[in-house]
């Protein structure tokens, strides 16, 4: 069990007990966690031991309230898990240091050395939220750190870094496609000391969560700026998604027997599961490698690999998601195991993170200019 469960750090002393280390100036390309180094192999082992020992033997329950009544009510179990994962210092992991090189809201990871943490987070279907490390607060808190000014970042961004409020993010339309951006017709215009803000939105993710207090509301202006390493989070947890359905694959199909033997010993398992293997690592590899260009180059010269991985992971997660579905029959649609939320999941994400032929399009018009 991990060691350091019981206080809850104020806001001035977030991670006052915890060191933390910058990353060596010249970051290689790593592919597995036992390449890490020290300081952040440390933290990528708490976390796996927290989510396997701590988040994992709780999903039924989240899941069961998911489906109740009171679905929009915060479980007490999460703010227990956010106060122990915080006193470990897992708390924060996704800031990247290239936008955070004075130490002062995360622990010092790259975007590389954070996919193998997040990986591990996507193992669970409440994995994020413990760490603070969840969507929508991850991307607008980066916004925040990166265009804030010192008055809302100490008004949203501090609340936010401690976990004491949730944000959503408005950008689809109702009336237009909002898969192309310059669609939108929502308007941002300044009015003396004040903004005004004209439109309709849907869609608008954790907008209804009790604590949401903050909207990142996207609309027409005369400012723009780059979106940050928050674009591929949701493909590292869904190599995670990927791994955890293999593991329950194979544990059913190790325990089933039809037609004279046992699952695990037929040839269309055995290839399924071959496949599932191969298609995970391929994901993975490439996800990984997005983020290595993304801490080396930028995401402005990585626009490639994360068009790349936006396409390849919810796919591969899709296809690997069923195989475990259909290993488990009636079963993996039902609430006893977290394939069917696994699936919907990422479906979802091959429109809530962009369409993959917006991402395709954008590839094939990378790929002409070389």
């Amino acid at each position: 069990m991990l060691r350091k469960f019981g206080k809850v750090f104020k806001k001035s002393q977030r991670l006052a007990s915890f060191s933390s280390e910058k990353p060596p100036k010249e970051a290689s390309l790593i592919t597995c966690p036992s390449q890490l180094r020290p300081y952040a192999h440390k933290i990528w082992s708490d976390v796996r031991e927290f989510v396997n020992e701590e988040c994992i033997p709780l999903e039924p329950k989240f899941l069961a309230h998911e489906f109740s009544e009171n679905r929009w009510n915060v479980v007490p179990e999460m703010e227990e898990l956010k106060a122990k994962a915080k006193s470990a210092g897992l708390w924060n992991l996704f800031v990247p240091f290239n936008i955070d090189e004075d130490l002062q809201f995360g622990r010092g990871l790259t975007n590389l050395e954070y996919a193998f943490m997040a990986e591990e987070m996507g193992r669970c279907l409440i994995g994020s939220e413990p760490f603070n490390c969840s969507p929508p607060d991850t991307g607008n808190m980066e916004v925040l750190i990166k265009y804030g000014t010192e008055e809302q970042k100490s008004e949203w961004l501090e609340p936010l870094l401690d976990g004491k409020i949730r944000s959503c993010f408005g950008m689809t339309e109702i009336a237009v496609a909002s898969s192309d951006a310059t669609n939108i017709e929502s308007s941002i215009t300044s009015c003396g000391d004040d903004y005004v803000l004209n439109g309709r939105k849907w869609w608008t993710s954790m907008s209804l969560h009790p604590n949401c207090e903050l909207c990142i509301f996207m609309g027409k202006t005369d400012f723009s700026g780059r979106l940050g390493p928050g674009r591929i989070h949701h493909c590292m947890r869904l190599i995670g998604n990927c791994e955890r359905s293999i593991e329950l694959m194979k544990d059913r199909l190790r325990s089933r027997v039809a037609f004279g033997k046992k699952l695990s010993e037929q040839g269309v398992w055995k290839e399924r599961v071959g496949l599932s293997r191969v298609e995970t690592d391929q994901a993975r590899l490439m996800t990984l490698l997005a983020a290595h260009k993304m801490d080396t180059v930028g995401a402005k010269v990585a626009a490639k690999e994360i068009a790349m991985i936006k396409i390849i992971a919810p796919n591969v997660a899709q296809t690997v998601v069923d195989r475990a579905i259909q290993a488990h029959g009636a079963a993996g649609m039902s609430s006893d195991f977290p394939l069917a939320t696994f699936m919907t999941w990422a479906r979802s994400l091959r429109l809530a993170d962009g369409p993959d032929e917006v991402h395709v399009n954008s590839l094939a018009k990378l790929e002409m200019k070389n």
